[in-house]
């Protein structure tokens, strides 16, 4: 019989942080579901809606886009092999970088593993240590780490804050590259970047312009490219960055500019030459959401429909939602332990919405994401302003 052996100091050790993280209400949990991602999941057996998912078009159950996967399923077998450089591109991701570049407006784009490596390869193969890079106060971990790992001098500008981008930009002697990095819809608070005033202190400053347009690819923009594209500032931004897996609804990440940039990267970029490459069925599902994104407008026009109607009615119910113009209600708490005691009695209710608390955001600024879909319906809706009031009655918060 196999005997539990003593607990390690290792083991010791990592139980006393578990412990410190429950005790202030920020430990993390796995929640298994038996469904797929929709307006609804399945939750230990019982149908639950759910508003935190990133697939804001509702594509991921597109008919059109399982077809496309389980024809390069069929064709191409489960993987891709290895790594690009090693075994060869196959015709699926090929044919993804043509319609991403199509989506993006630019002369290429290359596919990468995750969006993750998208924003820690392109970063560190552009930059180094004579560089500088001026950040975002509240961009994603991923930006903050390919900022890290470029060995570039980083400078953290005040969220949205242009004048102060400015002073740094104007403070800074003579180095070889200057990099501008933001997000364009952020990812936690839902407001939009000042690209137009970005791009302008850029050309001030003879600086490059990166924009991760990872919540804005497919929701703005005439044809869905993002807000770049919306903004048309395809020509003053230098490097789009994004993933495929909001509402391109699959996995991945994609890096859209010149040429020039984009052979770098094949050759520079280490989360690119070292990462085995996405599935083909992945990058064909992908091709083809994209396809719906540009073929299918009244997806994003119902997207946005349902977000006014969400953020009108829980505003008058009570909440406090920060402002902003984007699919993504941040419910502002405050306490992570509040936060999460609304969280569990909306799902007492019915309705997923997960705490997002620190390290994700500052401290006291714990909240609920809520995320609509196109695909909720107005009962859907109905049922989720429903169980907010009744949660908030529950927790003594409303």
């Amino acid at each position: 019989m196999f005997k539990t052996p003593p607990r390690s100091p290792l083991d010791e050790d990592l139980r006393a942080r578990l412990d410190a993280r429950e005790s202030h209400a920020l430990r993390r949990q796995l929640r298994p579901i038996s469904s797929g991602i929709g307006p609804r999941i399945v939750v230990d057996g019982r149908s639950i809606l759910q508003f935190c998912s990133n697939d804001y078009l509702g594509i991921t159950s597109h008919p059109a886009v399982i077809r496309a996967a389980e024809t390069a399923l069929a064709r191409y077998g489960t993987g891709a092999g290895s790594a690009r450089l090693v075994v060869g591109t196959s015709s699926p991701h090929c044919e993804l970088e043509e319609a991403l570049a199509q989506l993006k407006q630019t002369e290429a784009a290359l596919a990468l593993s995750s969006g993750y490596h998208a924003n820690t390869g392109v970063l560190p193969a552009l930059t180094g240590p004579e560089d500088m890079i001026f950040s975002d106060a509240l961009n994603h971990a991923s930006i903050i780490d390919g900022c890290r790992l470029s060995h570039a001098a980083t400078k953290i500008y005040r969220h949205n804050d242009v004048e102060h981008l400015a002073t740094l930009l104007s403070a800074t002697g003579t180095i070889r590259r200057r990099v501008i990095v933001t997000e364009s819809v952020f990812a936690m608070d839902g407001d939009l970047a000042p690209l137009s005033d970005l791009a302008n202190v850029a050309k001030q400053y003879d600086a490059l312009l990166v924009v991760d347009e990872a919540h804005a690819t497919g929701v703005f923009g005439s044809h869905g490219g993002g807000l770049v594209q919306e903004l048309e500032l395809g020509a003053h931004v230098d490097v789009q960055i994004g993933t495929l897996s909001k509402a391109i609804g699959a996995l991945g990440g994609y890096v859209a500019g010149s040429q020039t940039l984009i052979d770098t990267l094949i050759n520079e970029a280490r989360t690119f030459i070292y990462t085995t490459a996405l599935p083909p069925s992945v990058a064909a599902s992908a091709t083809a959401a994209i396809q719906v994104i540009t073929q299918e407008p009244e997806r994003r026009e119902q997207l946005w429909q349902n977000t006014r109607f969400l953020r009108k009615a829980l505003d008058a119910a009570g909440y406090h939602i920060n402002p902003g113009n984007s699919p993504i209600l941040p419910v502002m708490i405050g306490d992570a332990a509040q936060t999460v005691a609304l969280s569990n009695a909306l799902f007492t209710h019915g309705v997923l919405v997960s705490a997002i608390r620190p390290p994700t955001v500052p401290t006291g600024t714990a909240r609920l994401r809520v995320t609509p879909m196109a695909t909720h319906t107005e009962n859907d809706l109905e049922q989720a302003v429903d169980a907010f009031i009744a949660a908030g009655h529950d927790t003594d918060y409303l």
